[in-house]
């Protein structure tokens, strides 16, 4: 019931919206430019066709032809259109994504209903609709971009990857790095979750076992034969039966992980079991080897990750990338990073351990100041592009004077500080960590600072955070509601032109 109450409310909203930008902009705008004709040479079966200023694969323009060849008996029937290319116009190819953002909301009611068995229907639907109101995942929904659809295909990989279903998540991998190829980072880090998973499963179906029997041995040595099968079932119903390996883990391996034990005490502990099941774990995800490769391979036929405008891509050291998108995501969750009781827990937990928080503060702030200093980028389309909001951010605010800049490294050390202290309390400190580095690994090597290139990271974030209070979620569908009617009325209903250029142009995140 709950996902089906999800997308009725993104179709109640995803309708009037779509109908409204493409009567007003029925004309390809900014990347749509390159995207929506790339994609009609596909429609027309002209397939050896590529715009060398697209930097992304042609995972979207496949996705499009199979949603369009859906719907081309109907349109045709109804003599709406005359043939399959006729059908690949703008607003059919812009409702690609909107087909794509119901998949989404349902994937997400999906992953959270998974992450919390014991939340109700009511609450996971209200958080997967303000999850879907998530203002740089809703505006792109009605536009032809491919963010919908590479938050989509990661989201579906992921949620195969929690049932361990292995297979089918790595080939919808394979799918989400053929749209976006920077999503080879989320794989590989959906795949490492998935290997913290497989290891803490097997962890327990061992401590379950040694359970029933240690307690029995105590008490009467002769229990061991009379449950002898008992015991042999479990594990045979436990425990995969080819790996006969896993009777050889040691005594220090029987005591489960727990959210409290140290960092390497985890790594310690996931290299055991590993090794214990080392067969079943080359089994199970080498299918996520086999696609990484292919990347690597593709990137060296290549010369370049991107495809094309390879000048204006390139890999620069962009570390103040990654404070930007701490301080972005925490605004986005403010009920939860600047709440008066966030930051009495973090004096709290700097109190218990002066030295080392004063030691991890003075490190953080030097590292942001180095960032900031000598890592920090101003890409020529930041500059120059006044439609994009970042344009103002950078000039407004980041770039204000020369302070500014030196003044704004405490906020992103508090953000990032919250982050992680709020992943902390649920997840494994190794899965933390992991995150921080796919954050990292996908945001560092990009000059130019685009707010959608942080969507994917920001689901991952607010997906495992614990945020109980029905309250804060209402407080953020508010936020977003509202941001999203500003920058809609804005796109809209602001067009303002340039002198050196024909026809309106619209701000756009």
């Amino acid at each position: 019931m709950g996902r089906i109450a999800v997308a009725s409310i993104v179709i109640l909203w995803l309708i009037p919206i779509s109908i409204l930008v493409n009567t007003i902009v029925p004309d390809p705008y900014m990347d749509e430019i390159f995207h929506v004709p790339q994609a009609q040479q596909y429609c027309r079966g002209n397939f050896r066709s590529w715009d060398p200023m697209i930097t992304t694969p042609p995972g979207l323009y496949f996705l499009s032809l199979a949603y369009v060849a859906s719907l081309f008996p109907g349109l045709f029937c109804m003599q709406a259109v005359s043939s399959f290319s006729d059908s690949c116009s703008t607003s059919i190819l812009r409702l690609t994504n909107g087909v794509l953002a119901v998949i989404c909301s349902v994937l997400i009611y999906e992953i959270i209903t998974h992450l919390r068995p014991s939340l109700d229907d009511k609450k996971a639907t209200l958080r997967a609709v303000v999850l879907s109101l998530y203002p740089l995942h809703w505006f792109f929904t009605f536009l032809y971009y491919t963010d919908v659809a590479s938050l989509t295909a990661v989201l579906a990989m992921y949620l195969l990857i929690l049932k361990k279903k292995y297979l089918f998540s790595s080939l919808i991998g394979a799918l989400s790095v053929v749209i976006r190829q920077t999503n080879i980072i989320w794989m590989l880090f959906v795949a490492c979750s998935g290997v913290i998973e497989f290891t803490q499963s097997r962890r327990k179906d061992r401590a379950e076992v040694d359970g029933i029997s240690s307690p029995r041995e105590k008490d009467d040595p002769s229990a061991n034969l009379k449950d002898a099968s008992i015991i042999s079932n479990l594990r045979k119903r436990r425990v995969n039966n080819g790996a006969k390996s896993r009777n050889k883990i040691t005594p220090q391996s029987s005591v489960p992980m727990t959210y409290t034990s140290g960092l390497l005490d985890e790594i310690h502990d996931i290299i055991i079991i590993s090794w214990n099941h080392f067969w079943e774990l080359v089994v199970s995800f080498s299918p996520f080897f086999m696609v990484f490769v292919a990347f690597v391979a593709f990137i060296r036929w290549n010369g370049s990750i991107v495809l094309g405008a390879k000048d204006a891509h390139t890999v620069s050291p962009h570390f103040a990338q990654l404070l930007y998108y701490g301080v972005v995501s925490t605004l986005f969750m403010v009920p939860i990073h600047f709440s008066l009781d966030q930051a009495a827990l973090l004096f709290r937990q700097f109190c218990k351990k002066k030295l080392l928080s004063l030691f991890q503060w003075f490190m953080a702030l030097a590292l942001g100041f180095l960032s900031v200093e000598f890592f920090s980028i101003a890409h020529p389309y930041l500059l120059a592009d006044n439609r994009h909001y970042t344009f103002y951010l950078w000039r407004k605010v980041i770039n204000y004077n020369r302070s500014t800049k030196y003044l704004m490294i405490p906020l992103y050390v508090y953000s990032w500080f919250s982050i992680v202290g709020n992943l902390a309390k649920n997840q494994k400190k190794l899965w933390v960590l992991v995150y921080f580095l796919a954050c990292a690994a996908s945001l560092v090597p990009a000059p130019l600072i685009e707010l959608r290139y942080y969507t994917i990271p920001f689901y991952f974030l607010i997906l495992h955070t614990d945020i109980p209070d029905s309250k804060s979620w209402f407080f953020m569908g508010l936020l977003h509601i509202s941001i999203n009617c500003f920058t809609m009325y804005m796109f809209l209903f602001r067009p303002f032109y340039w002198k050196h250029e024909v026809g309106a142009q619209r701000f756009i995140w």
